[in-house]
């Protein structure tokens, strides 16, 4: 890859991650040394919901445990990455220019969207965290608008992260009884290659349509804010940018773990 960041769509998956083995956990661990090394990162999760745009200016994020019954090694794990005021306030602004009203947070936790997939990329924790909303109450050509606003930064050393996951059917997880290395039913298989292709051709009109032209598009993601983080990813890749899957794999049947690069 060239100097200039790509934009990046990791699906982060349940907390233990981090400590379960697992063909995402390993990719993770790993895929940072094709990267330039960042200056800072913005990450947009799906763990921050929010009704409008919302950046984080806390100079020293906590590391949040935003999840219930899991490994109890979790809430053992910090993440210290110091936050990236600059960075937060320099994306608001570039949001702000395209005319998206933009709210300034002065503090908030890195969530488990945030950190699980950091504290694999990047287990130093040495480079600065902003951290982004998705607004589930507005739509996939919403987020890219968002990503598009955000492309400069890439330019300035700003690795951008979307973080969520290709499938997200809590429902069909919990009833499924899906064990980890369970094979995945034809309704996640074919979501999941028809987003490969549609992003891989640059077919940027398809992927917004993902609810009406995928198949099982609303059964993968009954709720958007999974997917939301994809399509700012995309936009930040540029006009034009063709998607390059840098990972698949199945977590309990119905979590899809891809991974993509735009730009």
């Amino acid at each position: 890859m060239s100097d200039q960041m790509p934009s990046l769509f990791v699906s982060h998956g349940a907390p233990d991650i981090v400590v379960r083995d697992m063909a995402a956990r390993a990719f993770l661990g790993k895929v940072a040394a094709d990267l330039p090394v960042p200056k800072a990162i913005l990450v947009i999760s799906a763990h921050f919901e929010h009704d409008g745009v919302a950046v984080v200016t806390d100079p020293a994020p906590l590391t949040g445990y935003d999840f219930g019954d899991f490994d109890a090694r979790l809430k053992q794990i910090k993440y210290p990455a110091p936050g990236a005021p600059q960075v937060a306030e320099r994306a608001a602004a570039l949001i702000e220019a395209a005319g998206i009203p933009v709210e300034r947070m002065a503090r908030r936790d890195f969530d488990h969207g945030v950190w699980t997939p950091l504290k694999l990329l990047f287990p130093d924790a040495d480079i600065p965290v902003a951290q982004m909303s998705v607004s589930p109450q507005h739509d996939s050509a919403f987020h890219m608008r968002l990503g598009q606003a955000l492309e400069p930064l890439r330019g300035e050393g700003v690795l951008i992260i979307g973080s969520g996951a290709l499938t997200h059917n809590l429902s069909a997880f919990f009833k499924g009884g899906f064990a980890a290395d369970a094979p995945a039913p034809d309704w996640v298989t074919a979501f999941v290659a028809w987003i490969a292709e549609r992003a891989e051709a640059g077919d940027s009109r398809a992927l917004l349509r993902y609810r009406e032209l995928a198949p099982h598009g609303v059964d993968n993601h009954p709720t958007p804010e999974h997917i939301l983080p994809l399509f700012v990813a995309l936009g930040a890749g540029g006009a034009g940018a063709r998607g390059k899957r840098l990972h698949h794999s199945i977590d309990h049947g119905v979590i899809a773990m891809d991974a993509y690069a735009f730009g």
